[in-house]
């Protein structure tokens, strides 16, 4: 019995080893984090603040716009499952990247539209997707998402966690979230879990 929970411990060590991240601000972090958790492939979604001053922000300090940060989600994902390039597929289809500071009815630049890529080889993926994508025409208004490299992310308070899965039936959740995730198993039938 503990040769099989040590062996398994090793195999889910190795496992996490092939993960890799990936970090996308696309509005509410509820909504992202929601999606992304929908995804085969992916094993972790966290959300939290990213791409601001302050060093330790909180959701009341994001919230009011003062740290530059934004609500923005940490992805641990499977490549040999589902690939940086799907990622951000799903990415570009689940938000607005033409809304500079605005998902919806969420205001401000904490809901920007961002990408942070942790290697070069993301920066020219998430670069290059977004310059096919405004090549495309899918689009009528230009594409506005930033796209610069990973600095630090800070977890987001606990009660942000699984946020639209402990409370479903709260108004934003049935009136944002629920909607949004309808649309996305539609698009992402053969992706989504």
């Amino acid at each position: 019995m503990h040769v099989y929970m040590a062996s398994q411990s090793l195999k889910q060590a190795a496992r996490r080893d092939t993960h890799e991240k990936a970090y996308f601000g696309g509005g509410c972090f509820w909504c992202t984090e929601a999606v992304f958790k929908a995804l085969k492939g992916v094993c972790a979604v966290m959300p939290g603040y990213a791409g601001g001053s302050s060093a330790s922000p909180t959701y009341q300090q994001v919230s009011s716009g003062v740290t530059g940060h934004a609500e923005v989600i940490e992805i641990a994902f499977d490549p040999s499952i589902i690939s940086y390039e799907g990622l951000l597929d799903v990415f570009w289809h689940t938000h607005s990247p033409t809304t500079p500071n605005q998902q919806g009815a969420d205001i401000g630049s904490q809901y920007r539209s961002l990408i942070l890529a942790t290697s070069e080889q993301q920066e020219r993926q998430a670069t290059e997707a977004k310059q096919k994508l405004a090549a495309s025409g899918e689009f009528t208004k230009p594409i506005i998402t930033e796209v610069k490299r990973f600095e630090t992310f800070h977890p987001a308070e606990d009660y942000h966690r699984d946020y639209y899965a402990n409370n479903p039936s709260q108004a934003y959740c049935q009136l944002v979230i629920t909607p949004k995730m309808k649309k996305f198993h539609e698009r992402y039938k053969a992706l989504s879990m």
